[in-house]
């Protein structure tokens, strides 16, 4: 099997893309909304006036709020309910229906013809990216190999970038439609319905996935496991498979230990321990944290902030598209450092880079923005795109990557869950509280962005652990627990009764864990 690059096959690289087709989609439907709400026809067609003057426009004003909020709430619900299918009904079979789900609420909304309609389609919709963002990256980590798992699972970011500069610009070409018709049913629609396209492409493609083999040995469907993995990583010249056979081994062996611990531990085992609470503060953490940098707010809101800094007719959109569109090229730097640098450097750089820029913005704004000072607001536009370029060399991607490899394998599902529900409740405030905010204290609301993200560096540099360079297995050792046999190790298979020993150990050390302590 021919390797497309070095450590890749072109089989896994091939099954990777196809799970990114996932994010992409989730990528489109975070900004396709703003295409539609710009539409007077959408507003016709949900009987509500677009005019902030008419007497009806606060009517107007909780019909939009509803159709973002029921959006970020679906997808909070959905991440919860992957923690619970991806155990049960395996990551294939889980993506599958998660993605019929995203699909369903995708046409209900492009074809709505009323408000209680479309939102409805909201919520469908949100359910089905908060699953495909907890499956799709675990998913990637756990059909990838260690030395290249940072640079595939960073294809969710990348391809999430895709799917949200797809979206802008396609909201830039149908602003023009709207503008010579401005009652067309076409100038929103087509926007919401081009969502369909990556997760059209991602269930045809989906029967050719395989399994995880880390799910199938949680199953105890061993032999089918080795099989997946010898065909996803087996190395050319290696006719006996050695390679696959160390991972395979490895694989097998912490997980029943894994899952002996959790048995002994109880119910809800996420929480249970100090190593597995500390991965979900990380997780959490991580999501939650990167939303308050300052990006997430020019993302939802750039138009408003261009318009801010003097912009009129369609040139907010056309900066929003470009500004969206740098993530593409930033996500794939970022795919390919995110091994070579590491995780923790680079969420350091990146976010240390967009301190720095949010501080000269507010600066900026502050002395410019009420007198119209020209040179000022483009030098604070500037600053706006530097911080875009630092985000996604940086964080984008290398976020996704790191909640997909902490977890241990009795509770990764749940914790991937975890981590995007830190994504997708930070947006419900942020939707709730950054347009008021923008509005009542304009700059001035960078100054939370820079008081959180000061916070943020202090949490990232003392308890961050890096976890390139390593299996998923292995990565246990960092956080306190036992790795039963090692990587390297793995082919040795006269390691069973030092490795039976170590088990009756540890199982012993955890029976007198006082839970919560």
């Amino acid at each position: 099997m021919g390797r497309l690059l070095p450590g890749i096959t072109a089989y896994n690289w091939a099954l990777v893309m196809l799970l990114a087709t996932g994010p992409m989609a989730c990528g489109y439907a975070m900004s396709c909304l703003s295409g539609a709400i710009g539409q007077h026809g959408f507003y016709v067609s949900m009987g509500y006036t677009d005019d902030p003057s008419d007497s009806g426009y606060q009517r107007t004003s909780d019909f939009l709020s509803a159709a973002s909020g029921t959006f970020i709430g679906g997808a909070s619900v959905g991440a919860v309910i992957a923690a619970w299918a991806a155990d049960a009904l395996g990551r294939k079979l889980s993506l599958q229906l998660t993605t019929l789900v995203y699909m369903l609420g995708g046409s209900l909304q492009s074809g709505a013809v009323n408000p209680a309609m479309f939102l409805a389609a909201r919520v469908l919709s949100g359910i089905g990216m908060g699953s495909l963002l907890a499956v799709a990256p675990m998913y990637q980590a756990e059909l990838s190999p260690p030395e290249s798992r940072g640079f595939l699972v960073a294809m969710t970011g990348f391809m999430f970038a895709i799917g949200n500069s797809l979206s802008c610009w396609i909201n830039v070409g149908t602003y023009f439609k709207g503008v010579h018709d401005p009652e067309s049913g076409f100038a929103w629609r087509f926007p919401l319905a081009v969502q369909l396209l990556p997760t059209l492409i991602l269930l045809l493609g989906s029967p050719i996935l395989p399994a995880s083999p880390r799910w199938l040995i949680m199953k105890e469907h061993h032999e089918e496991a080795e099989a997946v993995i010898r065909r996803l990583h087996g190395h050319l010249g290696d006719q006996a498979g050695e390679y696959a056979k160390r991972e395979f081994n490895q694989m097998s062996k912490q997980i029943a230990f894994d899952s002996s611990v959790s048995k002994q531990i109880g119910p809800f085992p996420i929480i249970r321990t100090a190593s597995n609470r500390k991965r979900v503060f990380l997780a959490f953490n991580l999501l939650w944290g990167t939303q308050f940098l300052g990006l997430t707010t020019v993302g939802i809101y750039g138009v408003l902030v261009y318009q801010q800094l003097g912009m009129t007719g369609p040139m907010p959109l056309i900066l929003q598209a470009i500004w969206v569109s740098i993530t593409m090229p930033g996500n794939f730097i970022n795919a390919a450092l995110v091994d070579r640098v590491g995780r923790r450097p680079l969420l350091l750089i990146g976010i240390c880079g967009i301190l720095t820029c949010v501080i000269l913005n507010c600066t900026l704004q502050g002395l410019y923005l009420e007198p119209n000072f020209r040179p000022g607001l483009k030098a604070s536009i500037f600053l706006t795109f530097l911080m875009i370029c630092f985000w996604s060399t940086c964080i984008d991607a290398t976020q996704f990557v790191y909640i997909s490899e902490i977890f241990p394998s009795y509770i990764r599902a749940q914790g991937q869950a975890v981590g995007t529900l830190g994504l997708t409740l930070s947006n419900v405030i942020l939707l709730v509280a950054a347009p008021i905010a923008l509005d009542a204290i304009h700059w001035k609301f960078y100054l939370v962005n820079i008081s959180w993200t000061i916070l943020f560096i202090l949490t990232i540099f003392f308890l961050y652990p890096e976890t390139s360079g390593k299996s998923i297995e292995d990565l246990s050792a960092i956080f306190g627990d036992v790795v039963v046999v090692s990587f390297e190790d793995a082919f040795l298979e006269d390691k069973e009764d030092i490795q039976g020993d170590r088990k009756a150990s540890v199982l012993d050390t955890y029976q007198e864990i006082e839970i919560f302590k």
